[in-house]
């Protein structure tokens, strides 16, 4: 697998300058909100650390409050018994709420009754608008990351371990986070479901589309949800041909169907045996189509983490932004590209990527990480 810059700079056991609570308070925790409001893919990466609340306490209903990207995935992860919907202004969101929505939220959240809630934020992301939500909503107890003290907001205050630069995988990260009450796990894999059902339905429908699932296929996922971690049309369209001329390889071009322009440009430039299939696929069948590919090729977005939570091998096309979010536990190859100057984040702590951010990105990397990858496919019980 190959490591990120941050691989090996902190590993999944409680660090020393982390605090720890009582956890016998926290053994009395049965009903706990879970507040994720980002994507689909921060979700994944933060279900090691929900099957650890549920193995600590297995009585628990974890109920997750997140955004609408992330809340279509909540249905395959079966550590989550419940789900809150909600695109909160401080995430950059895919749908708008209106202000007056808020109040409605902290409501419905008072008549939840949680016991707790735990908040979860990548390093670079302030939790506080999260803890003040569940502050009004009279959440007793809440637990979180902070730089600096949140007082009344945040019970269980951990100070954040990374200040500046991210220094854990996400995973990592949230893992740390519910040690400090006690919730551990040793089995450390995103966590996500495929029936086999969904899995012969995806096969299927590349059948009908005229794919030959006996010879070379795998997927392309050229969408993203932010401009700056689109990786190149072009060089994508040059590393396809390649693989075409190599190996003859059948590439299914995959992304949702606002993207279907974008994707279709990358098909005719490819040619023959290239299919857009943005759009085509509902999720479940999606997850089924990854679940059966010998590798997906895409940039650092949710398919990256659905594929590794397959066990399916991943080249991951990485805009140098957040440094935490690289494949989990899967065999894969990392090809590192600048963020455009006009695209790069205002928020400074995403202004600083470690170093060396090797190898970089070309078609060249992409084509021979595709051909070391294949045939490494894990196993993974669902």
């Amino acid at each position: 697998m190959n490591p990120s810059p941050i691989a090996n700079s902190l590993t999944t056991t409680v660090r020393a300058d982390l605090a720890t609570f009582d956890t016998a308070i926290w053994q009395k925790c049965r009903n706990i909100l879970c507040f994720r409001p980002d994507n689909m893919g921060d979700v994944l990466m933060t279900s090691p650390a929900f099957r650890a609340l549920k193995e600590s306490v297995p009585d628990r209903k974890l109920t997750l409050l997140t955004s609408s990207a992330g809340a279509a995935i909540a249905p395959f992860i079966p550590e989550i018994d419940a789900v809150i919907p909600f695109d909160v202004p401080w995430v950059q969101p895919v749908n708008r709420q209106k202000r007056d929505e808020l109040p409605q939220l902290v409501r419905q959240l008072k008549d939840h009754a949680f016991d707790a809630a735990i908040l979860f934020n990548v390093q670079s992301q302030n939790p506080l608008p999260s803890a003040l939500i569940c502050y009004v909503a009279g959440i007793p107890r809440v637990l979180g990351y902070c730089r600096e003290n949140p007082y009344e907001l945040i019970s269980d205050w951990v100070p954040d371990p990374e200040i500046l630069v991210a220094t854990q995988h996400e995973v990592e990260r949230q893992l740390g986070l519910v040690a400090t009450i006690g919730s551990t796990t040793t089995q450390k894999r995103l966590s996500i479901t495929v029936s086999n059902q969904a899995r012969f339905r995806a096969l299927e429908m590349l059948t009908n589309w005229g794919v030959h699932t006996s010879e070379p296929w795998l997927i392309l996922h050229a969408g993203v949800s932010e401009a700056k971690r689109r990786f190149g049309a072009d060089q994508y369209v040059q590393a396809a041909r390649q693989l075409r001329a190599k190996s003859d390889y059948q590439i299914l071009l995959t992304g949702s169907k606002s993207e279907w322009n974008y994707v279709e440009t990358i098909r005719k430039g490819i040619g023959e045996k290239a299919y857009n299939l943005a759009g085509a696929l509902p999720l479940e069948n999606f997850i089924g189509l990854v679940a059966e590919a010998p590798v997906l090729i895409s940039n650092n977005t949710g398919p990256v983490h659905i594929a590794a939570a397959l066990g399916t091998p991943v080249v991951v096309l990485y805009a140098m932004t957040n440094p935490q979010h690289t494949p989990w536990m899967v065999p894969s190859r990392v090809l590192y590209f600048e963020v455009p100057r006009s695209l790069r984040s205002r928020n400074r702590l995403l202004q600083h990527f470690p170093e060396p951010a090797q190898p970089r990105a070309s078609p060249e990397g992409i084509v021979q990480a595709v051909h070391e990858l294949v045939g490494q496919k894990t196993m993974v019980t669902s």
